[in-house]
C-alpha cells in the first residue's frame, strides 16, 4: 500500500489529465505525496460558534447559527445583487450576494435553520457577510480546525481552491496506508528533538482536532525540511572536497611583501589580518577555497580581497573579480590599480561598455598569461574570456550572483580554482547558514580606525528650511553632499520625490555660480555618468543628485552628508548601503532620511532602527523580521531553496538547531553509510538525483 503514495494524482477521482496537468504548473503537485507536501499556511477554528450580538472586531472567519429572517433582490443589470436577513435569539446581520445568487437564492427558504461562515465586515453600524459558506442543519458540519491551502486563480477557476485541495488531500489520506510509510527522520534525532513521528505529523497537519496537533506537526515538518537543506549542504561540501582538486599555493610572494611593508598607507585591522590568515589556510590545503566574506560597509573587503589576488600571483597564478556593476567594477580596477603602482602587475577592466577593438588584447593577454588580475562585470563569464591559468575567483556583492555564474567561473580552469565571495551586506547568522551553508564564512566585524560613526537623523518635511541651511554650512566648510531620490520621473501611481524634480528644486535653491549641482542615474549614458561622477569625485560639484546608482562604488572621503529622499521607499538594507557612501574621510559625517509624516508601522520601524544604529548586522536582522529572506537575499538566491513550510524570518532557533544536528551527524558519518543512517541515505540520493554527483555521495 505504500507504493501508492507515489501514484499520479490525475488518478485521483475527479481530477483527471487536464487538472492534473494545471495542479504541476500552478503548485509543482504530480503525485500522491506532492500533494501530501502541499501543507496548509494557516487553520480556522470551526469548533466555535459565535451570535450575532457577540461577533468578535477581528479581521477572521466567524460562524452563526440561526435562520433566513428576509430576502431582498437590490440593483439592476449586472449591478443585482441578493441581500438575506439573517437572524439568531440574541439580533440579526445582513447576508449579500454579488455573483451566483440566482442558484442560492432558492435554497435559502425563510423560518429554515442554517450555519453561515465567513468574514464580517462592519459597514456603519451594521454588519454584513459577503458571499458565507451556507449549510442546513442537518448537513454535515465542519468541525475543528479547518486547513486553508495555498491555491491560484486558475486552479480556483477549476473548484481547486483550499476546501478543492482540502478534498482531495482528505480523499489521500484513506487511500495510503501512510503508517507503512518509513520516517524520513532517523528515530534518534526525533527523540533528541522531541518531534511527532511521520505519520502522526502528516495527519495532524491537514486534519488537526486540536491547535497542538498541527504546531507540533508543522514543527516537525519546519526542522525536517531544514535539517535535510542543511545535510544536502554539507554532503555537497564534502563531495567538492573529495572529487574536486584545487590549486596549492604555498607562498605570498615579493609583490605581497612589497604592498603591505612598503605601498599600503594605513595598518590593517585585526579582522582582516584574521580573515587573511583564513584564506591563505584554505588555499595551501590542496582543496579547493569557498569562502564567504561578509564585511560591513568600508571594512575593507576590498583590501582583503587584493591581497588574496596577490597570494594567488605570488603562486603563478590568475585572479577574476566579478561585480555586479560596472560602476562597481571600475571602482574595483580604480582602487587595485591605484595601490598596485609602480609593482609588476598588470590589471585589465572588461565590461559590456570595453570596445571590441579594445577587447582582443585583453583577451590575448588573458590567455598568454600577460595580464595577472581581471576585473569586470558578467562579460567575464562569456565563452570567449579564456585563462592561462587561473587560480582564484573573487566575486563581489554574491547575492546579486546565482550560483551558475559562479559554476560558470569555476570552469574556466583545468583544475577547481580558488573561489571567494564577499559581500556588503551584512548577513543574519540563520541566512548565512542557509544560503552559504556549503561555504566557509568569514566575518570582517571591525571598522578600521579613524572612521568615526555616521550621525542618521529622521526629518519631516516640514524641516526642509533646516534641512537647506545645514547643507549650506556643510558646503562653506568644504564638504560634499549626497541627495538620493527613489525615482527617475514623476510616477503616476507612486508619490515619492522624484530626480528630475528633485534637481530643478536643489538647483533654485542652491544656484550658481555660488554652487554646482550634478545630477547621476542608471539612464545617462556611461560616458555622461562618468563624466558627472568625476565631477563630483574631484570636487567640481558640490551636490550630487542621484538615484540608488551611488549605492555601490562611488569613494569619495570627502562627501560628509547623504540626504536620503522619500526614505520610506528604501530597505534597511539599500538604506544602510546608502549611508555607507559617507563617513569615508576624517570629518563629521551625516545622514539625513526624509519622510512624510504619514508613515506605516514598518515604515517606521525602518527609521527608527537607522537612527538607533550604524551596526549593519544589526539592522540585517530587522530587515530579515521586516521583509523575509526572498527580498533581503535577492530572487536568484531564495529562489533556490524553494521551503514549502519553514519561515527563515521566524524560525531562526530551529535554522540553528538544524544545522547543529546536520553537523553532528555528518561529523560522524560523513557517508551515511552506517545501518541506522540507510533510509536517510536512500531519501538524500532521491531527493538530490537530479542534481550532479549525487551518486556519488557513498
Amino acid at each position: 500500500m505504500a507504493e501508492a503514495i507515489h501514484t499520479p494524482i490525475a488518478y485521483l477521482k475527479g481530477i483527471g489529465p487536464e487538472k492534473a496537468a494545471l495542479l504541476k504548473k500552478e503548485l509543482n503537485v504530480a503525485t500522491y505525496w506532492d500533494l501530501l507536501n502541499h501543507f496548509p499556511f494557516r487553520y480556522i477554528d470551526r469548533s466555535m460558534v459565535a451570535t450575532c450580538r457577540s461577533i468578535p472586531e477581528s479581521d477572521g472567519h466567524i460562524q452563526l447559527e440561526g435562520y433566513v429572517d428576509s430576502l431582498q433582490e437590490l440593483g439592476a443589470g449586472r449591478a443585482k445583487r441578493l441581500q438575506c436577513r439573517f437572524c439568531d435569539d440574541t439580533g440579526s446581520i445582513q447576508l449579500i450576494w454579488f455573483q451566483g445568487w440566482r442558484w442560492i437564492k432558492p435554497t435559502l427558504v425563510p423560518g429554515k435553520k442554517f450555519r453561515i461562515f465567513g468574514r464580517p465586515k462592519l459597514n456603519g453600524a451594521f454588519w454584513s457577510i459577503a458571499h458565507p459558506e451556507i449549510s442546513t442543519a442537518d448537513e454535515q458540519q465542519v468541525t475543528g480546525y479547518q486547513p486553508i491551502y495555498p491555491s491560484t486563480e486558475k486552479l480556483s477557476a477549476k473548484g481547486l481552491h483550499s476546501r478543492g485541495i482540502e478534498k482531495m488531500t482528505k480523499s489521500i489520506l484513506a487511500k495510503v496506508a501512510i503508517d507503512d510509510l518509513t520516517d524520513r527522520l532517523p528515530e534518534d534525532l526525533r527523540e533528541k528533538n522531541k518531534l511527532v513521528g511521520y505519520a502522526t505529523a502528516i495527519r495532524n497537519i491537514h486534519t488537526p482536532n486540536t491547535e497542538e496537533d498541527f504546531v507540533e506537526a508543522k514543527r516537525r515538518f519546519v526542522f525536517e525540511e531544514l535539517f535535510l537543506l542543511q545535510l544536502e549542504m554539507l554532503l555537497r561540501k564534502g563531495l567538492r572536497k573529495r572529487t574536486e582538486q584545487g590549486y596549492t599555493f604555498t607562498k605570498t610572494g615579493k609583490n605581497l611583501a612589497d604592498l603591505y611593508h612598503h605601498k599600503l598607507p594605513f595598518d590593517l585591522t585585526e579582522a582582516q589580518k584574521k580573515v587573511i590568515r583564513e584564506i591563505h589556510q584554505d588555499m595551501k590545503t590542496g582543496e579547493p577555497m569557498n569562502r564567504l566574506l561578509q564585511g560591513d560597509v568600508g571594512s575593507g573587503k576590498t583590501l582583503v580581497a587584493l591581497i588574496t589576488m596577490l597570494i594567488a600571483q605570488g603562486n603563478g597564478f590568475q585572479s577574476a573579480l566579478l561585480a555586479p556593476t560596472e560602476i562597481l567594477a571600475n571602482q574595483h580596477f580604480e582602487t587595485i590599480s591605484a595601490l598596485l603602482s609602480d609593482l609588476p602587475i598588470n590589471v585589465a577592466l572588461l565590461t559590456g561598455s570595453v570596445k571590441r577593438s579594445l577587447r582582443k588584447p585583453i583577451l590575448s593577454g588573458l590567455q598568454d598569461g600577460e595580464i595577472n588580475f581581471l576585473v569586470g562585470t558578467h562579460a567575464l563569464l562569456e565563452d570567449e574570456v579564456q585563462f592561462s591559468n587561473l587560480g582564484l575567483v573573487v566575486i563581489d556583492e554574491q547575492h546579486r550572483f546565482g550560483v551558475a555564474q559562479r559554476a560558470k567561473m569555476r570552469g574556466k580552469s583545468s583544475l577547481s580554482p580558488h573561489v571567494l565571495v564577499m559581500t556588503a551586506t551584512p548577513i543574519p547568522r540563520t541566512l548565512a547558514m542557509t544560503f552559504y551553508g556549503d561555504l566557509d564564512v568569514s566575518v570582517i566585524d571591525e571598522l578600521p580606525p579613524g572612521r568615526k560613526p555616521i550621525k542618521t537623523m529622521h526629518r519631516f518635511e516640514s524641516h526642509r528650511p533646516q534641512l537647506y541651511q545645514f547643507m549650506q554650512e556643510q558646503i562653506s566648510l568644504g564638504r560634499q553632499i549626497y541627495i538620493v531620490y527613489p525615482l527617475i520621473a514623476e510616477s503616476e501611481t507612486l508619490d515619492f520625490k522624484n530626480l528630475e524634480d528633485g534637481f530643478q528644486t536643489i538647483s533654485e535653491a542652491f544656484p550658481l555660480p555660488k554652487y554646482q549641482v550634478s545630477m547621476v542615474h542608471g539612464k545617462l549614458r556611461p560616458e555622461e555618468k562618468d563624466r558627472e561622477m568625476q565631477r563630483f569625485v574631484e570636487g567640481t560639484t558640490n551636490i550630487m543628485v542621484a538615484t540608488t546608482v551611488i549605492e555601490v562604488g562611488v569613494n569619495v572621503p570627502n562627501a560628509s552628508v547623504m540626504v536620503i529622499e522619500s526614505a520610506q521607499r528604501f530597505g534597511l538594507s539599500q538604506l544602510h548601503q546608502l549611508r555607507g557612501r559617507v563617513g569615508r574621510g576624517a570629518d563629521k559625517s551625516y545622514c539625513i532620511l526624509m519622510t512624510d509624516y504619514e508613515l506605516s508601522k514598518e515604515s517606521k520601524k525602518r527609521m527608527d532602527t537607522m537612527t538607533e544604529t550604524n551596526d549593519g548586522f544589526k539592522i540585517a536582522e530587522v530587515d530579515l523580521k521586516l521583509r523575509g529572506p526572498g527580498d533581503l537575499m535577492g530572487t536568484q538566491q531564495s529562489g533556490s531553496l524553494n521551503l514549502k513550510i519553514a519561515d527563515l524570518s521566524k524560525d531562526q532557533a530551529m535554522v540553528i538547531q538544524a544545522r547543529e544536528d546536520a553537523i553532528a551527524l555528518y561529523s560522524s558519518d560523513p557517508k551515511l553509510a552506517s545501518p541506522s543512517r540507510k533510509n536517510l541515505r536512500n531519501l538524500m540520493v532521491q531527493l538530490f538525483k537530479n542534481k550532479p554527483q549525487w551518486d556519488k555521495i557513498g
